[in-house]
């Protein structure tokens, strides 16, 4: 015949009850690339406190991200204060540094250097020539298949 039940005890007779109790303490998500990029490409004075926080702990964590993130912050210098004649020295810390994604950047920017210095240095942009070629394809898109050439340039002629 079975023993008859002493009270209402645990497996191991300690007198607890036994179920969920504390769960495990968690350790932070590790943060996806394409936040990490966000908060690296973005200005740290348009970081908010968990993001700076997040691109801190991610840039002291990982040597190459460190590096990564000198490298973009010294760029945006150059490009913030029309500094074009300090690109080729930047582009030669680059190629000494190990990171083969700015390698690429480098060899594409080295393609036409000439161009590039100037364009980071002049302050002469060709934004307003851009801008009427954008007005001026939107008008032949809305043109398409109903008018002749007549027509559209009435169109761009006489549109503001």
């Amino acid at each position: 015949m079975p023993e008859p039940l002493q009270g209402v005890r645990g497996q191991h007779g300690d007198g607890r009850k036994r179920g969920p109790g504390k769960s495990a303490p968690t350790t932070p998500a590790i943060p996806k690339p394409r936040q990490v990029s966000r908060w690296m490409l973005t200005h740290p004075d348009h970081l908010d406190e968990d993001d700076a926080l997040g691109l801190k702990t991610a840039v002291s964590s990982c040597e190459h991200l460190e590096r990564l993130h000198s490298h973009i912050r010294t760029f945006a210098t150059i490009m913030k204060q029309r500094r074009g004649a300090a690109l080729p020295a930047w582009l030669d810390t680059v190629d000494a540094d190990d990171l083969p994604a700015l390698h690429t950047l480098a060899t594409g920017l080295r393609r036409d250097l000439n161009a590039v210095i100037n364009g980071l240095t002049l302050e002469h942009n060709s934004g307003a020539v851009e801008g009427a070629v954008t007005r001026i394809k939107a008008l032949k898109r809305q043109c398409y298949g109903r008018a002749n050439f007549d027509l559209l340039r009435l169109r761009i002629l006489l549109t503001p």
